[in-house]
């Protein structure tokens, strides 16, 4: 009995031996995976000025709206919608056949004309030859004196009928008066048209360059004046558009224009800037946020908006460490430069914040960093008419 029971125990304890290591109860370790991949941007120290924001409405600098000269009806429409159109552009074709003819039956009625001025002037030719010789009566040739005025008065009707009948046919063919982008023909090829409608066939609004109009308070325009004159302050102001989704416009533009009158019930001045707009990213009464950059230079770091965090106890950024690690680091937000944010407090230059993959990464984690540029702006002084203006240009540091 004793050998059956140590005879168990041997066959209990090869097995435990083959599923768990003789005795060994320690769990095998685990193989970690790879570091999480991040992308991260090493913030700098940049020199900034006080930004001042305004809602602006985009204003095309030409706006024209095509219309019928003449009746009859609309024949042809020899262009795309919404395309683009060279001034001289032959449009719309109204229908030809009566004006023609018109034009033809002015034709006769100049060679009649003619034709009759040339007898009364042979006529008063020959009685100029009687009444010399005293063979006619001076009454006679008064006669076919004032017939001859008669004649040369009905040529130059005549050839005003031509002029206008010329002039109603030409009408019949309408260009571009100027280059832009045509907007929806409001008429259908086949339907009548007349001079007296007050429907416009289609619109021509001039693309490049294009307007944008604001107001600005008087409080703003005397402060800009005042730093002006200040010895040492900048000589120029910097104005952007920020468009509906918070982008900002890529090119600036310059100020041209300042309203000789102050706006009694609002006590501002309006402000036009010209925009240079070859991609037709800047439409005609589109609603923007004119960015007005001012006064004197202050040294702030920036961070992509991306990279901004919120919890209940405020923002915060993620940053890497020299270990490769996340630090969780709480910043004091500014205001917003576009697609960056001004951070006054929290950061120091050198320092790599996380811009993407901050979902997959937590506080003390290591990290593969992978490093991209910012963008910064490298600005060119342009003054431009009234108030001062510098074009900027975004480019990698």
């Amino acid at each position: 009995m004793p050998q059956i029971l140590s005879f168990r125990i041997a066959i209990l304890c090869t097995s435990a031996l083959a599923l768990a290591g003789c005795g060994d109860s320690k769990p095998p370790a685990q193989a970690q995976g790879p570091a999480p991949a991040v992308t991260v941007v090493k913030v700098a120290a940049e020199e900034v000025r006080p930004t001042s924001t305004f809602t602006g409405r985009i204003e095309a600098k030409d706006k024209i709206d095509l219309r019928a000269r003449v009746d009859g009806f609309l024949e042809k429409r020899l262009f795309t919608e919404g395309a683009d159109v060279k001034e001289g552009d032959l449009l719309f074709v109204i229908e030809k056949g009566m004006y023609a003819a018109a034009v033809e039956q002015a034709k006769g009625g100049v060679a009649k004309a003619e034709a009759a001025l040339k007898l009364t002037d042979l006529e008063v030719q020959r009685q100029q030859e009687l009444v010399t010789r005293n063979v006619a009566a001076q009454a006679k040739l008064d006669e076919v004196t004032a017939k001859q005025g008669e004649a040369r008065g009905d040529v130059l009707g005549q050839k005003a009928t031509l002029e206008r009948a010329q002039l109603q046919l030409g009408y019949t063919e309408i260009r571009a008066p100027l280059g832009g982008r045509i907007g929806r023909a409001s008429v259908s090829v086949g339907n009548y048209v007349t001079a007296q409608s007050t429907t416009a066939l289609a619109t021509i609004v001039s693309q490049d360059p294009i307007y944008v109009s604001f107001p600005v308070t008087q409080r703003e325009v005397l402060a800009i004046r005042k730093e002006r004159s200040e010895v040492g302050a900048p000589a120029d102001a910097v104005i952007h558009v920020q468009l509906a989704d918070g982008s900002r416009y890529a090119r600036p533009g310059r100020i041209d224009f300042l309203d000789v009158t102050v706006n009694q019930g609002t006590d501002t001045v309006q402000v036009r800037a010209v925009f240079p707009n070859p991609d037709r990213v800047l439409v005609d009464g589109q609603l923007v946020t004119v960015v007005g950059e001012r006064g004197k230079a202050e040294s702030v770091i920036m961070v992509p908006q991306q990279s901004l965090q919120l919890d209940q106890a405020g923002s915060y950024v993620l940053v890497v460490d020299k270990e490769n690690k996340i630090q969780v680091r709480r910043i004091e937000r500014g205001e917003d430069r576009g697609a960056r944010t001004v951070v006054r407090k929290g950061l120091e230059p050198g320092e790599s914040v996380v811009i993407e993959g901050i979902q997959r990464v937590r506080p003390g984690q290591v990290v593969q960093p992978t490093e991209t540029k910012p963008q910064v702006s490298a600005c060119s002084g342009k003054v431009g008419t009234g108030l001062p203006i510098r074009t900027c240009a975004t480019e990698s540091a």
